[in-house]
């Protein structure tokens, strides 16, 4: 059922691509590109509320679902840039029309306009961690793995970043996205804290030396 959720926002934008239900606007290509941009953003989110949810409600199950909503986040952001790339930029056009694509303009793009840049950065990152996602690669990689995948901390903030830097006049929306990851990366600084002040108690009961 979660699975089929989540494929509900590029469902949508293949109905509304056919005028099934909705339409893209004047300018389809940017809707297109924001509609996965955006979903791309608020699975990183949901993906990151695992972690506290659990924590606070108790429910170890939702783990279960921690690697699949941050596939899906990979998943939306590649869909981004490939509207990007491929509609925008007009790889696509080029293609069909048997025209050689001129990839030094897609270099300029991403190494000269900085909110693209951050915005590809975090996509490696994402592919970086969606290619170590499987239970095989996080046996090989032993503890380097957790050391890996904290890169998804990076990844929301580039995603956050890209967006605010893009949007040219209302700043509400990427506001809001820059909230809610405030406090999921603060509550994992609290929740930090409190787990050494606890252990450190804890060593004093027992006698124990502590750790600085």
């Amino acid at each position: 059922m979660l699975f089929v959720l989540c494929l509900v926002p590029a469902l949508l934008v293949v109905a509304d691509a056919y005028g099934i239900g909705g339409t893209l606007g004047a300018n389809p290509i940017e809707e297109i590109q924001d509609r996965f941009g955006n979903w791309g953003l608020r699975f990183i989110l949901i993906a990151l509320a695992v972690t506290p949810l659990r924590q606070l409600t108790g429910r170890n199950w939702l783990l279960r679902f921690r690697r699949m909503l941050g596939l899906f986040a990979f998943f939306y952001v590649l869909m981004h840039f490939l509207a990007w790339l491929l509609l925008d930029q007009g790889l696509l056009t080029s293609a069909i029309a048997g025209e050689e694509f001129d990839w030094s303009v897609i270099t300029e793009d991403i190494f000269e306009r900085p909110f693209i840049t951050i915005g590809f950065a975090a996509l490696l990152i994402l592919v970086a961690l969606a290619a170590t996602s499987t239970a095989g690669q996080r046996r090989r990689l032993g503890r380097y793995w957790q050391k890996l995948h904290n890169g998804v901390y990076l990844a929301a903030v580039l995603g956050v970043w890209h967006y605010w830097w893009q949007v040219k006049k209302d700043f509400s929306e990427p506001l809001v996205y820059a909230l809610v990851l405030a406090v999921l990366l603060g509550y994992r600084v609290w929740h930090h804290r409190l787990q050494t002040r606890v252990g450190s108690a804890r060593n004093s009961r027992a006698g124990l030396p502590q750790n600085h």
